[in-house]
């Protein structure tokens, strides 16, 4: 093989190894419990005003559009906002979405809390825990994952009040 064929064979090679090496590195921070995304401050401020603002990977994309849909009846309260923030914040949650094992048992689901992922890393959670003051819900991440608000649900950042 002369030498610009070699050179453009080793480019290629590093470049599949760096993307390949790049998609591991996001798998294995979403495996440690690491959904931040990049930031969006209209997504912050809206949907964070309420509650925490759910990271975008939690639910897949049809879910979104679904909850965006229906915001004027949104878990029971109206979080209508002026449609270009609505336009801006649904294409944001599409955008990072989630698949795979981390998000909802179904697209048509809209709770974070029935996904599969979900049960299963709360499944040690005895009920009662939910029914605490300081808990109320199991919505309610930022009660025992310190760390939320950044995206970041790793174990070692709970803290399960008492």
């Amino acid at each position: 093989m002369d030498t610009a064929r070699r050179w453009v064979f080793d480019l290629t090679a590093s470049i599949i190894g760096l993307l390949a090496g790049m998609g591991l590195i996001a798998h294995e921070a979403m495996a440690e419990g690491n959904f931040a995304a990049p930031p969006n401050e209209r997504w912050r401020a809206e949907c964070g005003s309420c509650h925490i603002a759910y990271p975008p990977r939690l639910l897949p994309a049809p879910s979104w559009r679904r909850i965006m849909s229906q915001l004027d009846q949104h878990f029971g309260s109206d979080a209508s906002v002026d449609p270009a923030a609505a336009a801006e914040i649904g294409a944001y949650l599409e955008r990072y979405s989630g698949s795979g094992r981390h998000t909802a048992s179904s697209p048509d689901s809209v709770r974070i809390t029935e996904s599969r992922w979900f049960v299963h890393e709360h499944d040690e959670v005895p009920p009662a825990a939910w029914r605490l003051p300081a808990v109320k819900s199991a919505a309610n991440c930022a009660a025992c994952h310190t760390s939320a608000e950044q995206g970041d649900f790793r174990k070692r950042n709970i803290r399960i009040p008492r």
